[in-house]
């Protein structure tokens, strides 16, 4: 049964967060997903290990986990038969559950998710050329209510744990093929401080090669939890993936700016979208808590940001509300005037039923960004993807709801057929 409990707190306050690393399961067993090497290795002795076996079990456990991707304790082949019952009874490999998985024409993926106390969010895979990127979300819901953004028009519910949050790297993984083959092996005889993983195994070339922490939810409103899996995503002995290689996107919550970029340590985006006072409190309530001035400084002082790492700048492009000539020069001269080693993503708005602005011409796309380009600053437009399947930026929004379990049974035999 779905855990009802809400975090609804609306407008622009900061929400009291849920001190929740773990969702607890029905049948009494822990998620090791989300878990750093030492808390494993703490849970395994206190459910009756001695202090070395722990150690020794939880980096061969970790190491199946995050370098293998494994979802059963059978698999593990290095570890004894006799202990991985033992492991089975008391805890699980998870995922989250996927309630539907829907593919986009143009190759964009989106998948449709459940907790295991039964509450939904989305995450989504866009392939280019040249990268892959996964849109991960931070929590189910969000409390912003950002005007243009259609997951601002849900509840939020609670914060996503670490689990459920690299849960959503790991399954991507899953559906894209891409866990490492090959052998692995440990020197039984050796000291176990001095143990080390095999490095025979090979992984073949990666179709996910960047994150970006855009999904539902503000991520700095779950800094702990984001902080906890983006650690694992970044840890050589974990999923291994560069902190150049993840963005963070906040909407602008200034007092935890600056512990992100220090513990963190990940590239920052910054949801703009107004230049001035008065829109951008209309569009992005959360100025009327930090506004832009603050919000601009708070980049300033973002630790790592140069001209190698540049702070980017997200714009969602609203029909004659902010996006005229006049507001395009304003961003060239707020961006110069704090000195920010900056780039503009410039983002026609994706539409939703409901919504209250239209997207704004190509041609005045265009000429905002061929201003802000002759200002000196990188300004490329974005160009939609996933429109057909509501995956694009700003369109997130959980609709299981509206669908019964039969209805999408029906659509994922069509889509088999298909």
């Amino acid at each position: 049964m779905t855990d009802t409990t809400l975090m609804s707190i609306p407008g622009q306050i900061d929400p009291v967060p849920v001190a929740r690393d773990i969702t607890p399961r029905a049948d009494g067993r822990v998620d090791l997903i989300g878990l750093p090497k030492d808390r494993i290795r703490d849970l395994f002795e206190e459910a009756g290990l001695d202090a070395r076996q722990a150690k020794l079990r939880a980096k061969q456990v970790f190491h199946w986990l995050y370098h293998r991707g494994v979802t059963d304790f059978e698999a593990m082949t290095d570890i004894a038969k006799t202990m991985r019952p033992w492991l089975t009874e008391r805890f699980v490999i998870g995922r989250p559950e996927v309630v539907e998985a829907q593919h986009s024409t143009d190759g964009t993926r989106k998948w449709l998710l459940k907790t295991a106390d039964g509450h939904e969010f989305e995450m989504v895979f866009i392939p280019d050329a040249d990268r892959g990127t996964l849109c991960v979300s931070s929590q189910v819901g969000c409390t912003l209510n950002c005007r243009f953004c259609h997951t601002g028009t849900m509840k939020l519910v609670r914060n996503l744990t670490p689990g459920e949050i690299v849960g959503q790297v790991m399954l991507a993984r899953d559906a894209l093929g891409e866990w490492p083959k090959g052998n692995m092996k440990f020197d039984y005889g050796a000291d176990l401080d001095e143990i080390e993983e095999s490095s025979e195994y090979r992984s073949d070339g990666r179709l996910l090669t960047n994150i970006v922490m855009m999904g539902m939810g503000e991520p700095l409103y779950n800094f702990d939890n984001v902080k906890g899996a983006l650690k694992l995503v970044m840890d050589g002995e974990g999923l291994a993936l560069s902190k150049r290689r993840i963005t963070l996107s906040t909407s602008g919550v200034v007092p935890m700016m600056e512990k992100c970029g220090e513990e963190i340590g990940v590239n920052l985006a910054v949801s703009l979208h107004a230049v001035t006072k008065e829109i951008r409190d209309e569009i992005v309530p959360l100025n009327k808590k930090y506004g832009i001035e603050e919000l601009l400084e708070a980049c300033a002082a973002y630790p790592g940001a140069s001209n190698a790492r540049r702070i980017t700048f997200e714009y969602v492009m609203l029909k004659d509300k902010n996006d005229s000539d006049e507001h395009a020069r304003e961003l060239v001269r707020l961006l110069k005037q704090y000195n920010l080693p900056a780039k503009v993503n410039l983002i026609p708005f994706n539409p939703w039923p409901g919504a209250q602005y239209d997207t704004s011409t190509p041609e005045r796309v265009r000429s905002f960004s061929n201003i802000v380009f002759e200002g000196g600053i990188s300004a490329p437009v974005r160009t939609p993807r996933g429109r057909d399947i509501d995956a694009a930026c700003g369109q997130l929004k959980t609709a299981a709801e509206k669908k019964s379990r039969a209805q999408r049974d029906r659509e994922a035999a069509e889509a088999v057929q298909a």
